[in-house]
């Protein structure tokens, strides 16, 4: 059997703005999202749990930032690819598979234009990745078209009014997302979902799950996030001082609208939709 790495075609050209593209890929770069991103890898196992993975099944981890689903994937045998278009990030997972005496392979590739053959994938996965490329029917497309016939894409993706779906509306208050985009948080309803996986699906299973961010304070949450997440340091570093303290205002509101810690520090719950969709086995086209 060929592995997937070994399946590897020549990306086609980007689709989409090469300029947003370009801008989205700077965001993600900027900071050090695996700060963040390590905070969340309790996602990642569950996910791959709901999928019920089996050791020696092809996985590809789409949008997999610095490996939260990748290493689940692979602590349960399977023969894993790390896909990210940010190459720091990659090499973050790269460094926490080799901490773990884990094998994977990790390859730099865009969500929409995905470097692999048809159907190579026994599953394909994203935790809170896919959903903020600017084309979503576009990378949805891709993602079932390298999964099997019969194969799994599980998904975990913010609601749009859970915590982080609530933190994407103040930051676009601040700063407008670019003309035309989609709110990358429709990819955690179950609606979106039917549109983008409808067609080339047999089911569509979803459940509303919740992660608790966990801070010594809101401010620290704040301090944090400004620092390594990339969308939020953007946010702020587009502002004057006056509009950053705006911002930091309503984020402070935000965070005490969910906080349900009493005694200074942060603990609050963020809704996200897991997925698992199941592609046709009949399916003759992407």
């Amino acid at each position: 059997m060929q592995s997937a790495s070994e399946t590897a075609v020549q990306t086609p050209p980007l689709s989409g703005s090469d300029e947003l593209k370009a801008r989205q890929r700077g965001a993600w770069s900027s900071g050090d999202y695996a700060v963040v991103g390590t905070t969340l890898q309790i996602v990642g196992e569950q996910l791959c749990e709901t999928l019920d993975l089996h050791a020696g099944q092809r996985v590809l981890d789409v949008a997999a930032g610095n490996g939260n689903a990748t290493l689940a994937a692979a602590r349960r045998w399977c023969e894993v690819v790390s896909s990210d278009y940010v190459p720091a990030l990659l090499e973050r997972g790269r460094e926490r598979a080799e901490a773990d005496r884990l094998s994977v392979t990790f390859r730099e590739a865009d969500a929409e234009a995905l470097p692999f053959e048809d159907a190579t994938f026994d599953a394909v996965m994203s935790t809170f990745g896919v959903m903020f490329t600017p084309d979503q029917e576009r990378a949805a497309a891709e993602m079932a078209r390298v999964c099997r016939p019969g194969g799994k894409i599980g998904l975990a993706n913010w609601t749009p009014e859970g915590f982080i779906g609530r933190l994407f509306k103040v930051i676009g208050k601040h700063l407008p997302p670019p003309a035309g985009v989609k709110p990358p948080a429709l990819w955690g309803t179950r609606t979106r979902l039917a549109e983008l996986f409808g067609p080339v699906a047999t089911s569509i299973e979803a459940e509303e799950r919740s992660f608790t961010f966990r801070y010594k304070s809101p401010q620290h949450w704040i301090d944090v996030f400004r620092t390594f997440y990339g969308p939020m340091l953007k946010a702020f570093a587009a502002l004057d001082p006056a509009k950053q303290a705006d911002l930091e205002a309503d984020l402070l509101a935000l965070v005490a609208e969910f906080n349900r810690a009493d005694d200074g520090t942060m603990i609050v719950p963020s809704t996200y939709l897991e997925a698992v969709v199941t592609v046709r086995g009949d399916r003759m086209d992407f």
